[in-house]
């Protein structure tokens, strides 16, 4: 397995695993016109374009041979004032794939985060998570998150109430003399 920056030419790939992933998770718990609607608003070949070539969105894949496995995106901007921690960035999609579960990858593709936020000299990662998803919350917590607030997330017409958690930036270890 690879983990290694998203570029513009990913953007067909990324959108297939992103709408699959967003669907697998969300589903069986939402309308259908919610989550069209939803899908058809945050994913697609061009909204996946647009954030690969967006200088403010960091994006990561997890890749298993020529098959994308998991992704992360990190994204620049202003965080809710629960997150009290210094130059923060929101953690804004992290997903892998279903058949991918249980392997390590998000695991890995979460090392990466700390070592991409730390290089882009942020020190607090801040995400939503909705609140009915023990599963990434249980993760989250295991990654050392901590619940601050919440926000509403709007999936289609469905106000849903996402848990904002937040960290430290995991220390990067370095080989590399100082």
């Amino acid at each position: 397995m690879i983990i290694r920056l998203g570029v513009p030419t990913d953007a067909a790939a990324l959108a297939e695993l992103a709408a699959r992933t967003f669907r697998d998770t969300f589903a069986a718990d939402s309308r259908p016109e919610d989550i069209a609607q939803h899908m058809a608003q945050a994913y697609g070949s061009l909204q996946q374009g647009r954030e690969l070539a967006d200088a403010n969105i960091v994006t990561l894949l997890a890749q298993r041979g020529e098959e994308l496995a998991g992704y992360a995106q990190l994204r620049f901007g202003p965080a809710p004032t629960c997150v009290e921690g210094n130059a923060p960035i929101e953690l804004w999609r992290f997903y892998v794939a279903q058949r991918w579960h249980g392997q390590g990858i998000a695991q890995a593709l979460m090392c990466r985060v700390d070592e991409d936020a730390d290089r882009v000299g942020t020190r607090t990662l801040w995400l939503g998570v909705w609140e009915r998803n023990e599963r990434a919350k249980a993760f989250y917590r295991k990654g050392g998150f901590v619940d601050v607030g919440a926000h509403v997330f709007m999936v289609g017409t469905d106000a849903q109430t996402d848990r904002i958690m937040a960290r430290p930036v995991a220390a990067v270890v370095s080989d590399t003399p100082k």
